[in-house]
């Protein structure tokens, strides 16, 4: 097991011109035996002690449902993730997993119930990017089209899985990135916590994590300003968290700005 490992990382949320309302929300906590910690918009911790959780989430619905439905996810996820050190003195990493898709589908079932108690939450939903970081491993957990990559020297690689028929068209090659953006089903999700659908399935992986390693989680706001050149670049160089979140915020701002902007930038140190 890895001793000492040391995480670096810079948040932010910018609310778009689109709406009046910041329907974004992201979190960063400490996870142990005595529960979640909140933490600052930058900071460091060590893995010594407790995990890290990094988590974003994009609402939607009429309203202030929107907000209220991507808050109530983080709410849930910093409640629940602690559990695992109590409940799981071994096998940690099935546990773990199971736990996340626990988690992810109960708070799918109070979501739906707040939306049917109030005519203006009617279809409030959200999506979710987790990355949830141990000694070992990086756990990761999303549904909708949040996203959570992985840059290691100098190579981008999408970790999370954007639940749109477009996005898969993409990927396998079907069309272009160019034609993936202005693509009018983009973001048709089929996959998202709440919006009174009955299942909820979400994508999950497991990735390791060395020193040198960079990683983002962010709202599609940030994709919409920005190609993945750009996010390839900044987040190859050596400036810290803080810097390359300022560099990518900015450029997706500068560019679009119509969606709120989320993003998280971790370094493993």
């Amino acid at each position: 097991m890895p001793y000492h490992t040391q995480i670096t990382w810079a948040g932010a949320s910018v609310s778009g011109t689109r709406k009046p309302r910041n329907e974004d929300s992201w979190i960063a906590f400490s996870s142990g035996a005595g529960g979640a910690t909140l933490l600052c918009e930058c900071g460091g911790g060590s893995l010594d002690d407790h995990d890290l959780v990094f988590a974003v989430s994009d609402g939607m619905g009429g309203g202030n449902a929107g907000d209220l439905a991507s808050s109530l996810i983080l709410e849930s996820m910093a409640a629940m993730i602690p559990e695992t050190f109590k409940a799981a003195a071994a096998g940690f990493f099935p546990d773990s997993l199971e736990h996340l898709k626990q988690a992810i589908i109960g708070i799918h079932g109070q979501i739906n119930s707040a939306a049917e108690a109030a005519e203006d939450r009617k279809g409030m939903a959200a999506t979710l990017a987790l990355a949830w970081f141990t000694p070992e491993n990086m756990y990761l957990a999303n549904v909708g089209d949040s996203r959570i990559y992985r840059s290691r020297e100098g190579e981008l690689e999408q970790l999370s899985k954007d639940h749109t028929a477009a996005w898969g068209q993409w990927k396998r090659g079907e069309i272009k990135e160019i034609e993936y953006r202005s693509h009018p089903r983009r973001a048709a999700l089929y996959e998202v916590v709440g919006g009174g659908h009955a299942k909820v399935c979400p994508h999950f992986a497991v990735a390791d994590h060395r020193k040198g390693d960079r990683f983002l989680v962010c709202s599609d706001g940030l994709i919409d300003g920005i190609w993945e050149r750009h996010i390839t670049n900044a987040l190859a160089t050596d400036a810290p968290p803080s810097e390359i979140r300022d560099v990518l915020l900015k450029r997706a701002i500068d560019n679009s700005g119509i969606d709120d902007t989320t993003l998280v930038v971790i370094r493993i140190d």
